[in-house]
């Protein structure tokens, strides 16, 4: 059966969102949500969501799920391994072809703003992925949405008294659930044939900046101090409340670098003009989190929670 759109990762932070905004303004008979997990079904079917199964690492449920999809929300896969998501991605990207998707709509990360150069590690299956996609498709659009995961960059617990960091920079960025929005309503409105695009909130702040927010919220003494790559890495890894490990740490040193360059700090007006309004910043959301909750615990602080 024809379908206007798919939405991949729906069980995810992200695809979750773009679900939530596409279900409001679709009729149910032109979009459904895929998940690597037959399991979801139900959840999704409950809902009256049509649901698909499309597994990165099965190219047989991805060609299956993807069979008659116009516009596929293509997220990208949860890994640090640079291989495995570059081979996950060029299996969607084979799934595609074969199926006959019209548009591809790919969440890159936005480190480089509108650029395709920087260096930092965590970009890289990005860039692959995004020349894959102009290799193989007449009408792409891989999109940055620029790092969404600001909480856990400062490394903060809500028992953190001092946050060591190799370098500062500023970073714009910007709150999952509005960039969830956004990235529903430019599927909905369509075009950007073969174009980035960069969503964004309209400034940018340091991790500095980002710790005075945490204690002009909650009025706590968090302190910043500044050591080397080196000790970064012994230290975090011999003291982290989350059990990172040291790899983890390693390559984070590649972020800080990228953010220090200024490969974070590109701003756009897109996502402002898509909303409707100006983007919640970075300032703003720390705060609503921390006046909800003052421990508030990002998830992803920690090794076995994502």
């Amino acid at each position: 059966m024809p379908l206007k759109y798919l939405i991949t990762g729906a069980t995810g932070g992200l695809g979750s969102e773009v679900l939530k905004h596409i279900a409001a303004n679709v009729p149910a008979s032109e979009f459904a949500a895929a998940s690597s997990s037959e399991s979801k079904r139900k959840e999704f079917e409950d809902r009256g969501i049509p649901f698909r199964v499309a597994s990165f690492d099965d190219p047989k449920t991805l060609e299956e799920s993807f069979t008659g999809v116009e516009n596929l929300f293509f997220v990208s896969t949860n890994t640090f391994n640079v291989e495995r998501r570059t081979r996950q991605h060029q299996n969607v990207i084979n799934a595609a072809k074969k199926a006959g998707v019209k548009h591809v709509w790919y969440t890159s990360l936005a480190f480089g703003g509108l650029r395709s150069d920087s260096k930092v590690n965590v970009q890289q299956a990005h860039l692959v992925t995004e020349q894959l996609l102009r290799e193989n498709y007449l009408y792409i659009h891989p999109r940055r949405d620029l790092c969404r995961r600001f909480p856990p960059v400062p490394d903060w617990y809500p028992d953190t008294e001092t946050i060591r960091i190799p370098s500062d920079g500023p970073m714009a960025l910007t709150s999952r659930k509005e960039l969830g929005e956004a990235n529903a309503k430019l599927m909905i409105r369509g075009g950007y044939e073969n174009q980035l695009v960069l969503l964004t909130a309209g400034e940018a702040i340091t991790l500095s900046e980002l710790v005075n927010v945490i204690n002009e919220t909650t009025g706590r003494h968090v302190k910043v101090e500044k050591i080397s790559p080196e000790e970064y890495v012994r230290s975090k890894s011999a003291n982290d409340p989350g059990k990172k490990s040291a790899w983890f740490f390693q390559t984070r040193l590649s972020w800080f670098e990228g953010i220090t360059r200024g490969d974070a700090s590109t701003t756009d007006p897109l996502m402002a003009d898509l909303l409707g309004r100006e983007p919640t910043t970075a300032r703003e959301a720390v705060c609503a989190f921390l006046k909800e909750n003052p421990n508030y615990t990002w998830h992803q602080n920690y090794a076995k929670q994502g």
